[in-house]
């Protein structure tokens, strides 16, 4: 009997174990069956608002600068050249390259055997010449005393044949006789032009000495040339370049040297475009002498040198472009020639415009500006100068707007912004609208607050607000459009 009532015990136990497992089964099943045929609880979408980089858009006066590259060179480059050829016997000290000379030193000597030769043989040809000289001169004074003593013989003779035909007029003389008398006048005429001839003779010496003495003063003002030539002199102060002899060598006549360059007289030349190059003109079609600054970057440290346009070339060489336009450079310490340069030249200054980055305006020439509600506006712009990453613009209509810095896909118009200006300062947002809840309106919401599965944190927070004599309006709608009323 005792083991009968516990198995039937057991059995009731069993039983009501598994009916309270069917009714909680049961209850699960409904709970999930409600809770999968229960609409959703739907939450209205809340607008996205992007945080944007704004600066404001100031007019005024800007200097537009003109970048470009360029090249460094000296406006006094030497080619030293040997005039004559020879065995190098002196080199000075500083004739390497990068020696610096200055004007008047001597830099090399030549072998001046050969030019003392010449020099020696065109002295001694000078004294034939001039001694050849002396004795055309000595001998034209002779010719022209014969050519007197002859005059004087036909002036004797003819007084005597005058005598003779006296005579013959009176007949006292014969015939004979005055024939005799004609011919000793004759032979005296004959001896005049003899003499005369010799004159002439001696007169062409003397051009002919005096010819040859030039040509051999010529020819010795060569040898001494020559000589002088034999020692190479700097001709300004500078410095040396391609030294290309030693002390020893030989040399040949017209042969390079070294090249003398001047750089305390340096130029930039650079080449722009003929629209760069209108707007550095003045009223009269004249090259503006604009400032330029020329920046060289070597291992990170700049060095820089200013300057003014001096000048632009006269042709356009074939097959290029544009204008080549040549700067003078006052001072440049650290600079050579041949040093490839980034040329800043100030254009003139424009007014009324405005300096933003490139970012900031769109391919079809338009700005994103932040307008009422915070809210992006399209507005058109007139691009003058794009200067690496900037832009020189003017728009109308636009003087103290907020201009988005950067552009995106994301922004265009009518997308609600959160203006940040330079320096990561907020623009000041407009205060947030209030409400006054009446007590039951006020326990409704703190009701559906509690109760809601929101984090404590939240709760914490919004219930404070809820709290508030005044509750911000855009709380009160959230919560309201949750509880569905």
């Amino acid at each position: 009997m005792k083991f009968l009532r516990r198995s039937l015990v057991g059995l009731f136990l069993l039983s009501v174990t598994m009916a309270l497992l069917a009714m909680a089964g049961q209850a699960i099943v409904g709970a999930v069956d409600e809770r999968m045929n229960a609409e959703p609880q739907s939450f209205p979408p809340r607008e996205r608002v992007l945080a944007v980089n704004v600066l404001p858009f100031e007019p005024g006066s800007v200097t537009p600068v003109l970048q470009i590259f360029g090249e460094l060179r000296s406006q006094r480059t030497l080619d030293m050249r040997a005039s004559v050829g020879g065995r190098i016997m002196e080199v000075a000290d500083t004739f390497v390259d990068g020696g610096s000379v200055m004007a008047g030193d001597v830099l090399v000597r030549i072998d001046p055997t050969d030019a003392e030769s010449a020099l020696a043989r065109s002295r001694a040809d000078l004294q034939d010449a001039e001694a050849e000289l002396r004795d055309a001169e000595r001998a034209i004074v002779l010719a022209r005393d014969e050519l007197s003593a002859a005059e004087d013989q036909v002036t004797l003779r003819e007084r005597a044949l005058e005598r003779q035909q006296d005579l013959s007029d009176r007949g006292v003389a014969t015939a004979a006789v005055l024939e005799d008398a004609e011919l000793a006048v004759s032979s005296a005429r004959a001896s005049v032009l003899s003499r005369r001839q010799a004159v002439a003779t001696a007169e062409a010496r003397i051009d002919q000495a005096a010819t040859r003495l030039a040509r051999i003063e010529i020819d010795m003002a060569e040898a001494e040339r020559a000589l002088d030539e034999t020692e190479i002199e700097a001709a300004f102060d500078g410095v040396l370049s391609e030294v290309s002899v030693v002390e020893g060598g030989r040399i040949a006549g017209n042969e390079l040297l070294a090249r003398l360059i001047d750089p305390d007289r340096l130029e930039v030349s650079f080449r722009v475009s003929t629209a760069q190059y209108a707007r550095l003109l003045d009223e009269h079609g004249d090259l503006r002498p604009s400032p330029v600054t020329a920046t060289l970057d070597v291992s990170g440290v700049d060095l820089t040198a200013t300057g003014r346009l001096s000048r632009v070339s006269a042709a356009v060489p074939e097959g290029q472009t544009g204008r080549l336009i040549f700067a003078r450079l006052h001072e440049a310490p650290g600079f050579r020639p041949g040093d490839f340069v980034t040329v800043a030249v100030e254009e003139p200054s424009i007014d009324d415009v405005a300096r933003l980055p490139a970012t900031a305006v769109a391919s079809d020439g338009t700005v994103l500006v932040v307008g009422a509600e915070d809210r992006l506006d399209v507005r058109p712009v007139e691009v003058l100068r794009r200067q690496g990453d900037e832009v020189i613009l003017r728009g109308d209509g636009l003087a103290g707007e907020l201009v988005v810095a950067q552009r995106s896909p994301l922004l265009g118009l009518g997308i609600k912004v959160r203006p940040l200006l330079p320096g990561g300062a907020e623009t000041a947002p407009p205060a947030p609208e209030t409400v006054q809840l009446d007590p039951d309106r006020r326990a409704r919401l703190v009701a559906f607050v509690q109760d809601s599965p929101m984090p404590d944190e939240a709760k914490t927070r919004i219930l404070s607000q809820l709290e508030a004599e005044e509750v911000p309006a855009e709380v009160v709608a959230r919560l309201e459009s949750r509880m569905g009323s």
